[in-house]
Protein backbone atom coordinates (compact mmCIF):
# COMPACT_ATOMS: atom_id res chain seq x y z
CA UNK A 1 0.00 0.00 0.00
CA UNK A 2 1.70 3.09 -1.03
CA UNK A 3 1.49 6.37 0.41
CA UNK A 4 -1.52 8.42 0.07
CA UNK A 5 -2.16 12.66 0.55
CA UNK A 6 -4.44 11.48 3.56
CA UNK A 7 -1.79 9.14 5.05
CA UNK A 8 0.81 12.21 4.99
CA UNK A 9 -1.45 14.67 6.99
CA UNK A 10 -2.46 12.61 9.53
CA UNK A 11 1.30 11.98 9.82
CA UNK A 12 3.02 15.70 10.07
CA UNK A 13 -0.21 16.27 12.51
CA UNK A 14 0.14 13.20 15.08
CA UNK A 15 3.38 13.61 15.33
CA UNK A 16 3.63 17.14 16.99
CA UNK A 17 3.85 16.57 20.86
CA UNK A 18 5.11 12.41 20.56
CA UNK A 19 8.09 12.55 23.37
CA UNK A 20 10.79 9.75 22.30
CA UNK A 21 13.79 8.91 24.74
CA UNK A 22 17.03 8.98 22.71
CA UNK A 23 19.58 6.83 24.58
CA UNK A 24 23.15 6.60 23.16
CA UNK A 25 27.06 8.19 21.90
CA UNK A 26 26.67 11.54 21.77
CA UNK A 27 28.91 13.83 19.95
CA UNK A 28 29.77 17.16 19.14
CA UNK A 29 30.21 17.99 15.69
CA UNK A 30 32.89 20.85 14.01
CA UNK A 31 33.15 22.08 11.03
CA UNK A 32 36.55 23.82 9.31
CA UNK A 33 35.63 25.16 6.35
CA UNK A 34 37.73 27.05 3.56
CA UNK A 35 39.28 26.74 0.10
CA UNK A 36 42.04 25.05 -1.41
CA UNK A 37 44.10 26.46 -3.96
CA UNK A 38 47.65 25.20 -3.52
CA UNK A 39 49.56 22.03 -2.06
CA UNK A 40 51.98 22.49 1.16
CA UNK A 41 55.66 22.71 0.46
CA UNK A 42 56.29 20.62 3.87
CA UNK A 43 54.35 17.03 2.84
CA UNK A 44 51.97 16.13 0.00
CA UNK A 45 48.61 17.25 1.30
CA UNK A 46 46.00 20.50 0.57
CA UNK A 47 46.36 23.81 2.10
CA UNK A 48 42.88 24.98 3.39
CA UNK A 49 42.37 28.76 4.10
CA UNK A 50 39.50 28.18 6.53
CA UNK A 51 36.56 30.84 5.97
CA UNK A 52 33.87 29.72 8.72
CA UNK A 53 34.05 27.56 11.58
CA UNK A 54 31.14 26.27 13.59
CA UNK A 55 29.49 23.16 15.99
CA UNK A 56 26.74 21.30 16.53
CA UNK A 57 25.20 18.34 17.78
CA UNK A 58 26.18 15.03 16.20
CA UNK A 59 25.78 11.11 17.23
CA UNK A 60 22.55 10.23 18.89
CA UNK A 61 21.72 14.01 19.50
CA UNK A 62 21.37 13.95 15.68
CA UNK A 63 18.23 12.02 16.35
CA UNK A 64 17.20 13.88 18.55
CA UNK A 65 17.64 16.94 16.34
CA UNK A 66 15.43 14.84 13.78
CA UNK A 67 12.43 14.38 15.80
CA UNK A 68 12.56 17.92 17.04
CA UNK A 69 12.36 19.18 13.54
CA UNK A 70 10.01 16.77 12.76
CA UNK A 71 7.69 18.51 16.21
CA UNK A 72 8.20 15.63 18.24
CA UNK A 73 9.58 15.89 22.04
CA UNK A 74 13.16 14.24 22.32
CA UNK A 75 14.28 13.69 25.42
CA UNK A 76 18.40 12.58 24.96
CA UNK A 77 19.94 10.17 27.35
CA UNK A 78 24.14 10.20 27.33
CA UNK A 79 26.99 10.44 28.51
CA UNK A 80 29.75 13.83 28.20
CA UNK A 81 32.61 14.82 30.05
CA UNK A 82 33.52 17.31 32.27
CA UNK A 83 35.43 19.40 29.48
CA UNK A 84 35.38 22.17 27.37
CA UNK A 85 33.35 20.35 24.81
CA UNK A 86 31.02 19.21 27.28
CA UNK A 87 30.37 22.55 27.94
CA UNK A 88 29.72 23.25 23.94
CA UNK A 89 27.46 20.31 23.89
CA UNK A 90 24.82 21.65 26.58
CA UNK A 91 24.94 25.18 25.34
CA UNK A 92 24.26 23.67 21.65
CA UNK A 93 21.31 21.47 23.56
CA UNK A 94 19.99 25.21 25.29
CA UNK A 95 19.85 26.81 22.27
CA UNK A 96 18.10 23.70 20.14
CA UNK A 97 15.64 24.01 23.16
CA UNK A 98 16.43 19.95 24.19
CA UNK A 99 16.16 19.22 27.35
CA UNK A 100 19.23 18.14 29.40
CA UNK A 101 18.12 15.83 31.94
CA UNK A 102 19.24 12.88 30.56
CA UNK A 103 22.90 13.99 29.97
CA UNK A 104 25.26 12.80 32.95
CA UNK A 105 28.62 14.15 32.99
CA UNK A 106 31.85 11.97 33.16
CA UNK A 107 35.02 13.02 35.06
CA UNK A 108 36.57 9.84 33.07
CA UNK A 109 35.61 10.17 29.83
CA UNK A 110 35.87 13.20 27.18
CA UNK A 111 33.21 14.73 25.30
CA UNK A 112 33.24 12.99 21.82
CA UNK A 113 33.93 15.08 19.25
CA UNK A 114 34.45 14.56 15.32
CA UNK A 115 36.49 17.65 13.91
CA UNK A 116 35.42 17.78 9.55
CA UNK A 117 37.60 19.25 7.54
CA UNK A 118 36.35 20.74 4.55
CA UNK A 119 37.70 22.44 1.40
CA UNK A 120 36.54 23.49 -1.88
CA UNK A 121 33.13 21.76 -0.80
CA UNK A 122 34.48 18.69 -0.26
CA UNK A 123 35.61 16.74 3.21
CA UNK A 124 39.21 16.51 3.16
CA UNK A 125 39.77 15.12 6.65
CA UNK A 126 38.31 14.02 9.94
CA UNK A 127 39.55 14.27 13.57
CA UNK A 128 37.67 12.09 16.78
CA UNK A 129 38.53 12.73 20.22
CA UNK A 130 36.70 10.25 22.20
CA UNK A 131 36.77 7.00 24.10
CA UNK A 132 35.13 4.09 23.42
CA UNK A 133 35.97 1.70 26.45
CA UNK A 134 33.22 0.66 28.30
CA UNK A 135 31.57 2.89 31.04
CA UNK A 136 33.04 2.90 34.31
CA UNK A 137 30.64 1.31 36.90
CA UNK A 138 29.68 4.75 38.76
CA UNK A 139 28.93 6.29 35.25
CA UNK A 140 27.03 3.29 33.82
CA UNK A 141 24.72 3.02 36.95
CA UNK A 142 23.80 6.52 36.81
CA UNK A 143 23.02 6.56 33.20
CA UNK A 144 20.73 4.12 33.83
CA UNK A 145 19.18 4.88 36.73
CA UNK A 146 18.67 8.32 35.16
CA UNK A 147 16.61 6.47 32.04
CA UNK A 148 14.65 4.49 34.29
CA UNK A 149 13.70 7.09 36.61
CA UNK A 150 12.96 9.70 32.85
CA UNK A 151 10.78 6.66 31.74
CA UNK A 152 8.55 6.54 34.93
CA UNK A 153 8.20 10.21 35.16
CA UNK A 154 7.44 11.16 31.61
CA UNK A 155 4.96 10.16 29.24
CA UNK A 156 7.54 8.53 26.78
CA UNK A 157 5.68 6.88 23.63
CA UNK A 158 8.99 5.21 21.90
CA UNK A 159 12.16 4.51 22.70
CA UNK A 160 15.36 4.51 20.41
CA UNK A 161 18.86 2.79 21.47
CA UNK A 162 21.70 5.31 18.81
CA UNK A 163 24.74 2.87 18.87
CA UNK A 164 27.87 3.94 17.58
CA UNK A 165 30.05 1.86 19.32
CA UNK A 166 31.49 4.23 21.84
CA UNK A 167 31.03 2.40 24.65
CA UNK A 168 27.97 3.69 26.46
CA UNK A 169 25.67 1.40 25.44
CA UNK A 170 26.36 -2.07 27.20
CA UNK A 171 23.68 -5.33 27.58
CA UNK A 172 23.56 -4.59 31.38
CA UNK A 173 21.80 -1.05 29.89
CA UNK A 174 20.26 -3.07 27.38
CA UNK A 175 18.60 -5.69 29.49
CA UNK A 176 17.62 -2.61 32.28
CA UNK A 177 16.01 -0.56 29.66
CA UNK A 178 14.09 -3.05 27.78
CA UNK A 179 13.37 -5.24 30.56
CA UNK A 180 11.04 -1.72 32.01
CA UNK A 181 10.01 -0.91 28.43
CA UNK A 182 8.32 -4.56 28.15
CA UNK A 183 6.63 -3.48 31.40
CA UNK A 184 5.15 -0.03 30.16
CA UNK A 185 4.48 -1.83 26.76
CA UNK A 186 6.83 1.29 25.07
CA UNK A 187 8.07 0.35 21.59
CA UNK A 188 12.13 -0.27 21.51
CA UNK A 189 13.97 1.17 18.00
CA UNK A 190 17.54 -0.07 17.12
CA UNK A 191 19.76 2.09 15.18
CA UNK A 192 22.65 -1.01 16.01
CA UNK A 193 26.68 -1.42 15.54
CA UNK A 194 28.25 -4.23 15.87
CA UNK A 195 29.78 -5.09 19.47
CA UNK A 196 25.90 -5.21 20.79
CA UNK A 197 24.06 -6.49 17.38
CA UNK A 198 23.25 -9.87 18.82
CA UNK A 199 22.67 -8.62 22.39
CA UNK A 200 19.03 -7.04 21.77
CA UNK A 201 16.21 -9.43 22.29
CA UNK A 202 12.18 -8.37 21.32
CA UNK A 203 12.85 -4.77 19.80
CA UNK A 204 10.05 -3.16 17.49
CA UNK A 205 12.09 -1.89 15.19
CA UNK A 206 15.87 -3.05 14.36
CA UNK A 207 17.51 -0.64 11.61
CA UNK A 208 20.90 -1.53 10.42
CA UNK A 209 22.38 -0.75 6.99
CA UNK A 210 23.60 -3.65 4.97
CA UNK A 211 27.51 -3.18 5.98
CA UNK A 212 26.25 -3.68 9.94
CA UNK A 213 23.95 -6.18 8.80
CA UNK A 214 26.88 -8.39 7.10
CA UNK A 215 29.26 -7.59 10.61
CA UNK A 216 26.41 -8.15 13.06
CA UNK A 217 25.28 -11.86 11.63
CA UNK A 218 29.38 -12.60 10.61
CA UNK A 219 28.49 -12.89 6.94
CA UNK A 220 30.16 -11.70 4.05
CA UNK A 221 28.80 -9.29 2.10
CA UNK A 222 29.31 -11.35 -1.14
CA UNK A 223 26.64 -13.88 0.11
CA UNK A 224 23.94 -10.76 0.38
CA UNK A 225 23.85 -9.86 -2.98
CA UNK A 226 20.11 -9.92 -3.59
CA UNK A 227 16.74 -9.51 -2.30
CA UNK A 228 16.02 -13.23 -1.20
CA UNK A 229 19.59 -13.61 0.05
CA UNK A 230 19.08 -10.46 2.31
CA UNK A 231 15.53 -11.39 3.44
CA UNK A 232 15.86 -15.02 4.05
CA UNK A 233 19.32 -13.80 6.82
CA UNK A 234 16.89 -11.42 8.15
CA UNK A 235 14.32 -13.35 8.74
CA UNK A 236 16.31 -16.11 10.34
CA UNK A 237 18.37 -13.51 12.55
CA UNK A 238 14.10 -11.89 13.67
CA UNK A 239 13.68 -15.31 14.71
CA UNK A 240 16.67 -16.08 16.88
CA UNK A 241 16.16 -12.03 18.36
CA UNK A 242 12.07 -12.26 18.39
CA UNK A 243 12.40 -9.17 16.46
CA UNK A 244 9.19 -7.60 15.26
CA UNK A 245 10.43 -5.80 12.16
CA UNK A 246 14.15 -5.01 10.42
CA UNK A 247 14.72 -2.38 7.97
CA UNK A 248 17.86 -2.47 6.66
CA UNK A 249 19.17 0.12 4.34
CA UNK A 250 21.07 -0.38 1.28
CA UNK A 251 22.53 2.73 0.14
CA UNK A 252 21.69 3.62 -3.85
CA UNK A 253 19.92 0.37 -3.66
CA UNK A 254 17.07 1.91 -1.26
CA UNK A 255 15.80 -0.38 1.87
CA UNK A 256 13.93 -3.50 2.66
CA UNK A 257 11.47 -3.70 5.18
CA UNK A 258 10.93 -6.89 6.75
CA UNK A 259 8.28 -7.70 9.82
CA UNK A 260 5.78 -9.78 11.06
CA UNK A 261 1.80 -9.17 10.01
CA UNK A 262 -0.77 -9.17 12.95
CA UNK A 263 -1.51 -12.69 12.36
CA UNK A 264 1.83 -13.55 12.65
CA UNK A 265 2.65 -14.17 8.80
CA UNK A 266 6.18 -13.30 7.54
CA UNK A 267 6.19 -10.33 4.96
CA UNK A 268 8.68 -7.95 3.31
CA UNK A 269 8.95 -5.41 1.18
CA UNK A 270 11.87 -3.65 -0.82
CA UNK A 271 11.69 0.04 -1.51
CA UNK A 272 14.25 1.26 -4.08
CA UNK A 273 16.00 4.62 -3.74
CA UNK A 274 14.85 7.87 -5.30
CA UNK A 275 17.89 9.32 -7.75
CA UNK A 276 19.53 12.27 -5.88
CA UNK A 277 22.80 14.19 -6.13
CA UNK A 278 24.32 12.68 -3.15
CA UNK A 279 26.58 15.05 -1.32
CA UNK A 280 27.26 13.11 1.87
CA UNK A 281 25.66 10.59 3.55
CA UNK A 282 26.40 11.21 6.91
CA UNK A 283 23.47 11.30 9.36
CA UNK A 284 21.27 9.72 7.15
CA UNK A 285 20.91 6.40 9.35
CA UNK A 286 20.01 8.76 11.98
CA UNK A 287 16.88 10.47 9.96
CA UNK A 288 15.66 7.07 8.80
CA UNK A 289 15.30 5.73 12.61
CA UNK A 290 13.80 8.84 13.57
CA UNK A 291 11.26 8.87 11.09
CA UNK A 292 10.48 5.22 11.13
CA UNK A 293 10.07 5.54 14.91
CA UNK A 294 7.59 8.40 14.46
CA UNK A 295 5.80 6.44 11.86
CA UNK A 296 5.38 3.62 13.95
CA UNK A 297 4.59 5.64 16.71
CA UNK A 298 1.31 7.37 14.66
CA UNK A 299 0.53 4.16 13.78
CA UNK A 300 1.98 4.39 9.82
CA UNK A 301 1.34 0.98 8.09
CA UNK A 302 4.68 -0.58 7.64
CA UNK A 303 5.32 0.11 3.74
CA UNK A 304 4.07 3.79 3.93
CA UNK A 305 6.34 3.86 7.31
CA UNK A 306 9.71 2.47 5.26
CA UNK A 307 8.54 5.20 2.22
CA UNK A 308 8.21 8.09 4.48
CA UNK A 309 11.87 7.12 6.17
CA UNK A 310 13.37 6.25 2.59
CA UNK A 311 12.51 9.63 1.22
CA UNK A 312 13.18 11.71 4.29
CA UNK A 313 17.30 9.75 4.40
CA UNK A 314 17.23 10.86 0.94
CA UNK A 315 16.95 14.20 1.37
CA UNK A 316 19.83 15.01 3.96
CA UNK A 317 21.83 13.64 1.74
CA UNK A 318 21.64 16.34 -0.50
CA UNK A 319 23.33 18.63 1.72
CA UNK A 320 27.53 18.36 2.85
CA UNK A 321 27.37 17.82 6.86
CA UNK A 322 25.06 16.02 9.03
CA UNK A 323 21.91 17.47 9.36
CA UNK A 324 18.74 17.24 10.53
CA UNK A 325 15.37 16.93 8.19
CA UNK A 326 13.93 19.82 6.62
CA UNK A 327 9.76 19.29 7.57
CA UNK A 328 8.68 21.12 5.06
CA UNK A 329 11.04 19.74 2.41
CA UNK A 330 9.91 16.25 3.90
CA UNK A 331 5.84 17.27 3.14
CA UNK A 332 7.35 18.89 -0.53
CA UNK A 333 9.35 16.36 -1.38
CA UNK A 334 6.53 13.48 -0.66
CA UNK A 335 3.58 15.69 -2.42
CA UNK A 336 5.99 15.67 -5.44
CA UNK A 337 6.72 12.49 -5.42
CA UNK A 338 3.34 10.81 -4.86
CA UNK A 339 0.87 13.15 -6.73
Amino acid sequence: MKLTKENIENYFQSICGQEILVIGDVMLDEYIEGEVSRISPEAPVPVVNIKSRKKCLGGAANVALNLHAMGALPVLCGIIGEDAKGYDFLRHMSYNNLPQEGIVRSEKRPTTTKIRIIGNKMQLLRVDEESDAELSEKDAAALRDNILQLLRQRPVRAIIFEDYDKGVISPALIGAVTQEAEKMRIPVCVDPKRRNFSVYRNISLFKPNLSELCEGLHVPKSELQDENSIVAHIRQFMETGGHRMVMTTLSEKGLIICYYQKNGDFAHHWIPAIVRNISDVSGAGDTVISIATLGLVTGLPVEQMAEMANIAGGLVCETVGVVPIDKAMLEKECARLLF
